[in-house]
């Protein structure tokens, strides 16, 4: 025996939406555990977090006479989405735009400020030939801590584990030892590249 869930094509649609709904909030949780766990890229998950939100944003305005909060309906389908209900119904935005948005705030203007000339200086000394390890040392260290004061930077930023290398190959040299013509070709080279890296890690650079 054939058992009907709808009485007319209205109530199809209704229950087809309905459908969709949870199809939509399934996807986000699993697309927010995949991201959590770094099994995609952040650019693969911001774009279908974005498509994901959007579909969300314009089913849940159709439906909200019959569905008037999602939180009841995921409860009623037993759906268990935390993290889905979350993205979609508290934050509204992918979870990469919240990071930016935070980092922006973390991005303190004196420090970026402090960061850039660090770098230009000691760029600076080894183009004005002083390769003197009692030259080089001091500003490369001022250059690492200013990095390590700037929060919108990881860890394992090029930067910071670039200055750490030359530092410790520096501290065991003599203060009198000067870097070869290689080693300081080496150095601007780590310098530049870096420096290039900080600047494109600034929240909102190059948007």
């Amino acid at each position: 025996m054939e058992v009907k869930l709808w009485n007319d094509k209205r109530e199809r649609e209704m229950y087809d939406n309905f459908a969709e709904l949870y199809a939509i909030i399934k996807a986000t949780e699993k697309l927010e555990k995949a991201y959590v766990r770094d099994i995609i890229s952040p650019s693969e998950y911001e774009t279908e977090c974005q498509k994901l939100i959007a579909h969300f944003k314009t089913l849940a305005s159709a439906l909200k006479d019959t569905v008037p909060s999602i939180e009841r309906f995921a409860d009623t389908y037993k759906m268990d989405c935390p993290a889905a209900i979350n993205r979609l119904v508290i934050s509204g935005v992918p979870a990469t735009v919240e990071h930016r948005a935070a980092a922006a705030t973390m991005a303190d203007p004196k420090i970026v400020a402090e960061c850039t000339t660090n770098f230009i200086t000691a760029m600076d000394v080894l183009k004005l030939n002083m390769v003197a390890v009692d030259q080089v040392h001091p500003v490369l260290s001022e250059l690492s801590a200013s990095l390590n004061k700037f929060a919108v930077l990881p860890p394992d930023f090029e930067g910071k584990t670039k200055m750490r290398e030359w530092l410790s190959r520096l501290s065991k040299m003599s203060a009198a030892d000067e870097l070869t013509e290689q080693q300081a070709r080496q150095l601007l080279f780590d310098l530049d590249s870096s420096f290039n890296s900080f600047m494109a890690a600034l929240p909102n650079s190059g948007t």
